[in-house]
């Protein structure tokens, strides 16, 4: 089959579910400077991993698993620290509001080994400005995972820059669209940036709502874009302009139904959402067809799990899946992404924490070819 032009989206290296900027931020070092009180906080954080079968890169990369037929080599040892990270936050009261300032950073950059900013933003009475993560993530869905990538099928916890006001349980936020959904390939294969061919003359638009009940816990988000292709920055074009809207919505929920045991659960599907589905296959929110549309592509995707308490940590499952429907789309390409974890996490003291976790991962093509993958992965973590 023809491959057509893509919508491409910028890959995003997402957080798990392990919370670890909160634990962090919990042994962080303060100080008072008149009425700013200041937090040093970050860790330290050794990931050891055995691939069972082929090598999955940093954090498990579902485009690095081998396809059933195709050559590939077994055993990968590999050892890093690139999830390490330090952080900067300020409080300081003005005008009956605290305005609240945060920079941090960690040396997961160009997929591990180089610097880069996590967050960098200010809010005061409500209102937040800057680069932090987006507001279509509830952080209630997600079991806690040591492997970085985090679950496919939930939104995503991508950082990027935005204006949002949160009044009570309700957020709302504008968001840059280059940063989930920025480039594209041209009927040339010559791929150009955002402010290019491809580009959005209106910012994301996000909703979110999220309220507890006694031990539930849930939270509700929609987002709402706009694509377009612009002929006239595409060398060679021979169709005209086009654009699309894109939306999304993502349901999560989770309960304490003792006090050992929490299960989760969580659902997102969205039409042209591309990368604010974690871990999507096709991180594109649209293709350029043969006949000049721009067609957005169908997502959907889930994630169950829970967390037992046992001893000095937890017990933590989850099963997750990400979808792309491209059974009547003009592309090829991987559908379905799948991620299991089995894990065990647990504080031996304060600012301590170690973790042992198995994972299991699969994708499968259009075409139905399929290919799977195991990883051991260990962790130690030093907090202040």
């Amino acid at each position: 089959m023809t491959q057509h032009n893509k919508v491409k989206q910028a890959s995003i290296f997402t957080a798990s579910a392990l919370a670890l900027a909160v634990a962090s931020a919990s042994h962080a070092v303060d100080f008072e400077v008149g009425d700013t009180k200041a937090s040093v906080y970050g860790y330290a954080k050794l990931d050891i991993i055995y691939d069972v079968d082929t090598d999955l890169g940093n954090s498990i990369g579902h485009k690095n698993i081998a396809l059933d037929g195709d050559e590939s080599q077994d055993g990968h040892f590999n050892m890093h620290a690139y999830q390490s990270r330090i952080g900067f936050q300020t409080s300081t009261p003005v005008s009956g509001s605290d305005l609240v300032t945060r920079i941090e950073g960690d040396f997961y950059g160009s997929g591990g080994g180089s610097f880069r900013l996590r967050h960098a933003y200010g809010s005061w009475d409500g209102i937040l400005a800057g680069q932090t993560w987006t507001n279509f993530y509830g952080f209630v869905a997600g079991t806690p995972s040591i492997d970085f990538t985090g679950p496919p099928g939930v939104g995503n916890q991508a950082r990027q820059p935005q204006l949002r006001y949160t009044a009570g349980n309700f957020s709302a936020s504008i968001e840059d669209p280059d940063t989930l959904g920025g480039s594209e390939k041209t009927e040339n294969n010559v791929v150009q940036t955002s402010d290019d061919a491809a580009k959005s003359e209106l910012p994301d638009v996000i909703a979110r709502y999220t309220d507890a009940s006694g031990p539930f816990k849930y939270s509700a988000s929609a987002v709402l874009r706009q694509l377009e292709y612009d002929a006239a920055e595409d060398a060679g074009a021979t169709v005209s302009d086009d654009s699309a809207f894109g939306w999304g919505i993502a349901l999560e929920a989770a309960m304490n139904v003792s006090e050992a045991v929490t299960l989760r659960a969580g659902v997102t599907h969205g039409d042209g959402i591309g990368g604010y589905m974690n871990v999507s296959p096709q991180t594109s929110p649209a293709y350029l067809a043969d006949n000049g549309d721009l067609e957005t592509l169908e997502s959907t995707g889930g994630t169950i799990g829970a967390s037992i308490k046992a001893g000095p940590g937890a017990i933590n499952a989850s099963y997750n899946v990400a979808t792309v429907d491209l059974d009547d789309e003009g592309i090829d390409g991987t559908d379905t992404h799948e991620t299991a974890y089995l894990n065990y996490i647990w504080s031996p003291a304060e600012r301590i924490q170690y973790g042992i976790e198995a994972a299991w991962a699969s994708r499968e093509t259009k075409g139905g070819d399929d290919g799977d993958a195991t990883r051991i992965q260990g962790m130690v973590m030093y907090s202040f």
